[in-house]
């Protein structure tokens, strides 16, 4: 890894290409049309304009990194080489309806690890960014970051726990995917509520909640959020308790330590060991 000068130099260029993703996005911001893709989920032009614009910043700056985003795609880079990875905005579908939830996620891997993250909400603005052994940071627009920290442990009886949507699990199953067990987890939290997207993830890294999971990502909706949690602190797996090459797993748990992360863990895959704790 190297030396923390670069990665602060490489984080401090992240938040200038989250500046310029939000000068994209925010002149359309519940004025837009919104389109379907193949896969059914929503796009709108300040999705595809907002990456466009931060990939020819990334090009001119660093023309030997790869770039992966959400809108126009890419390899998946060889670990070799440093690469970003961008979605313009994640949470389409709030920032369509005017719901100011949706961020903008920039990640940047070294040796296929993420490294640095920033998750970026222009219409709250609010940004949470981190880079390893940086620390991870809050920032009101215009207002002096703050280092930010997962909130006191606790057991999964006493945890505020949120979740992107139901699905698939056995409350909403769907066909050729893993069928987790919301319905036995939601009894055992203190409390449970749905949080959109990357916003729930940053809560959990600024100590607002306990823990957050998505039973469906890609690449890059992980890469920006998993230095934000683990530099605040938290623990990060996706839902089979796997960290190995977390950038690519297919679901994500972040949570505010290891005991809970087990607990959320053993529940969503039905295994009842360590609830009374």
């Amino acid at each position: 890894m190297r030396e923390n000068s670069y990665i602060a130099e490489i984080l401090q260029f992240a938040l200038s290409l989250a500046d310029l993703a939000e000068r994209q996005i925010l002149p359309v911001y519940r004025n837009c049309s919104v389109t379907l893709k193949s896969d059914g989920s929503d796009v709108t032009e300040a999705d595809r304009s907002a990456e466009k614009a931060m990939r020819e910043i990334i090009g001119k700056r660093f023309p030997d990194h790869a770039i992966l985003g959400e809108e126009f795609g890419g390899a998946r880079p060889d670990p070799r080489q440093p690469a970003w990875v961008l979605d313009p905005i994640d949470g389409t579908t709030s920032f369509a309806i005017g719901v100011p939830l949706f961020g903008t996620l920039i990640g940047y891997l070294e040796k296929g690890e993420p490294v640095a993250g920033v998750i970026h909400f222009p219409a709250m603005g609010e940004t949470v960014f981190a880079a390893q052994n940086l620390g991870c940071w809050s920032r009101l627009r215009g207002g002096t970051p703050k280092r930010v920290q997962v909130a006191p442990a606790k057991g999964i009886r006493e945890a505020f726990v949120s979740a992107c949507s139901a699905g698939p699990s056995d409350i909403h199953p769907a066909l050729e995917q893993p069928c987790y067990k919301m319905s036995a987890l939601i009894p055992l939290v203190r409390k449970f509520r749905f949080i959109t997207d990357c916003m729930q993830h940053a809560l959990v890294a600024q100590g607002r909640i306990d823990a957050a999971l998505d039973l469906i990502m890609h690449p890059w909706d992980i890469a920006a959020i998993v230095p934000c949690v683990e530099e605040a602190g938290g623990v990060v797996t996706d839902l089979d308790g796997v960290r190995e090459g977390i950038v690519w797993r297919p679901s994500l748990l972040t949570s505010s330590n290891r005991r809970l992360h087990d607990q959320i863990l053993d529940s969503l895959n039905g295994r009842r060991r360590r609830f009374d704790l």
